[in-house]
């Protein structure tokens, strides 16, 4: 006891305890240009020291607020592990936090990740950290830091975790959501890419459910494997939802939607005397749902409370200036469409009114 050495061995290393230093700093090295390539003003993204720098005067700002947002990305994880395409699940990792920040009309500064294993393998390590540097580059905020763990007896196999932390800035008369939103406002919708992150649990299941396995053909999308039209990435919408805030002052309210669906993520920018009413035959719903309807006979109220259902953020805007909004977001690259508007709530009824049907097909 207490002595420095056993029998046949020169001493325990970290190695021996399963971390890899070398491993470590080898990431360390692969990443540095990912995080330069997302320099933007007010900060350098040099890696390396104990805390990244970000210089908001530097942003133009004159009184701002800053707003955090932090995320994950779920058991969609589960998918890019056992698939071994890990080069996309990274977008999703900031797209999580950024869309979050854009919501209250915040423009997305830096962003920091945490990525844990049990044992670092530096390639499939650069890989998803290269696509955190690609949702940083959309989202058009810098990865300035972040942290590495290799936690052997934490995780088991090639098994990792994701976390990412984002900041951003709004002048303080425009924070989001406004308090006049109110009846006669028009919901616009902006078509989301898939399940983008939320739900995956159940899809998860679902696939297990369908007897396909993650290499197989994907039903619903001939051209790509089950495993990459399922981590088809979370679109990031900051950009062209940028564009249409600075071009006016038409937009009172933005809501991400993520888990939890219409029901859940429209009430938490509504006034609570306002409902919206939404009409469902108007949301793009990607094969994919129509897919995951059909494999666990999903019933349309599940769907709308577990997936996002074809629209990845809702947008209230003033009458008047729906059109306006919906061109600009056009321009930039959105499907956007008409959803509803909002009218005057009566007694306890739910704040989301659906009508109609979805076009799960």
């Amino acid at each position: 006891m207490g002595q420095g050495k056993q029998d046949g061995h020169n001493g325990i290393s970290y190695a021996d305890a399963g971390v890899d230093i070398s491993a470590g700093n080898a990431l360390v090295e692969a990443i540095k240009p990912l995080a330069k390539a997302t320099a933007r003003p007010g900060t350098d993204s040099a890696l390396g020291g104990f805390g990244g720098l970000f210089d908001l005067k530097a942003c133009g700002y004159k009184d701002p607020v800053l707003v955090a947002a932090n995320d994950g990305v779920g058991t969609k994880l589960r998918i890019a592990i056992d698939s071994g395409l890990h080069a996309t699940v990274g977008i999703d990792l900031v797209a999580m936090s950024v869309n979050d920040l854009i919501v209250q009309g915040a423009e997305p500064l830096f962003f920091l990740d945490y990525f844990a294993t049990g044992k670092l393998q530096v390639n499939e390590a650069r890989d998803v950290i290269a696509g955190i540097a690609e949702g940083c580059r959309q989202a058009g905020c810098a990865l300035i830091g972040g942290e590495t763990a290799e936690m052997p007896g934490m995780y088991h196999g090639g098994d990792y975790d994701l976390a990412g932390f984002a900041v951003g800035a709004v002048e303080r008369g425009n924070i989001l959501p406004r308090p006049d939103v109110g009846p006669g406002d028009v919901i616009l919708g902006l078509a989301s890419s898939g399940p983008h992150s939320n739900g995956y649990s159940l899809i998860r299941r679902l696939v297990e459910v369908s007897g396909l396995r993650f290499g197989d053909r994907a039903p619903f999308a001939p051209d790509e494997s089950l495993g990459e039209a399922l981590l088809t990435p979370t679109r990031i919408y900051v950009k062209p939802v940028l564009a249409a805030l600075r071009a006016g002052d038409g937009i009172k309210a933005l809501a991400h939607i993520t888990g939890g669906g219409f029901l859940e993520n429209i009430p938490r920018v509504l006034p609570p005397h306002t409902v919206a009413e939404i009409d469902l035959a108007q949301v793009p719903c990607p094969p994919v749902f129509g897919w995951l309807h059909g494999v666990g006979n999903v019933q349309e109220r599940e769907m709308l409370r577990t997936f996002n259902c074809g629209i990845g953020m809702i947008c209230v805007t003033e009458r008047d200036s729906a059109a306006d909004v919906a061109r600009i977001l056009r321009e930039h690259g959105e499907e956007v469409v008409t959803l509803g508007s909002i009218a005057a709530r009566h007694g306890s009824e739910e704040q989301v009114k659906p009508r109609g049907r979805l076009a799960l097909r």
